[in-house]
């Protein structure tokens, strides 16, 4: 007849050594994640792998987070016509963020992302900018992250802020689980 052996103290501590060190690796690869995310990234668009981008891209919060933007831009800017020209300044507004928000659903998408990438792929190209020097040859990656300024903003939040001439752009991760992912990008932000 089998007994059941309590266990020893040292089966028990190197039990609680072993879940320390999964507990340990576990919080390493979720500290990792944006630094993994913004590799993903780049990979990807050096790749032109929009189903690779899509990994590390939340398009639908993208698009959310941008079409938000694009209205307040056209309420700033447009606002003084809406309210000076009347009926005809309001609906060149209400015209104007229509199509700003046409253009956000439209180009923020994986496959609008790649056509930028494929249009940009020939501009590199036709201007000569290909990594061999080669007019046939592979464009130069793109790597619009390559001198951001990277930081945790909170457990659940890394930012990415690139300098720009007008503002920096802000480059928002969020954590979804265990995986970050690209949730925003915000133009013309003051230096952090």
């Amino acid at each position: 007849m089998n007994a059941i052996v309590p266990p020893t103290g040292k089966s028990l501590r190197n039990a609680g050594i072993g879940l320390l060190v999964l507990a340990a690796l576990l919080l390493a690869y979720v500290a990792a994640g944006p630094y993994l995310a913004i590799d993903g990234i780049r990979k990807a668009l050096a790749a032109q792998d929009v189903s690779a981008l899509e990994r590390h891209v939340d398009f639908p919060a993208l698009r959310v987070n941008m079409k938000a933007q694009v209205e307040d831009y056209v309420a700033r800017r447009g606002g003084g016509l809406a309210e000076s020209g009347g009926l005809l300044g309001a609906l060149g507004l209400r015209a104007a963020d229509t199509l700003g928000g046409l253009a956000v659903d439209t180009l923020v998408t994986p496959l609008g992302i790649g056509a930028l990438l494929q249009g940009r792929s020939l501009w590199m190209r036709g201007s000569g900018r290909t990594v061999d020097g080669d007019t046939y040859g592979a464009p130069q990656p793109a790597d619009p992250l390559s001198d951001a300024v990277l930081r945790y903003e909170s457990t659940s939040r890394f930012t990415a802020t690139v300098p720009a001439e007008d503002g920096h752009m802000v480059a928002v991760f969020a954590r979804q689980g265990l995986r970050w992912r690209l949730t925003d990008i915000r133009f013309g932000q003051p230096a952090p």
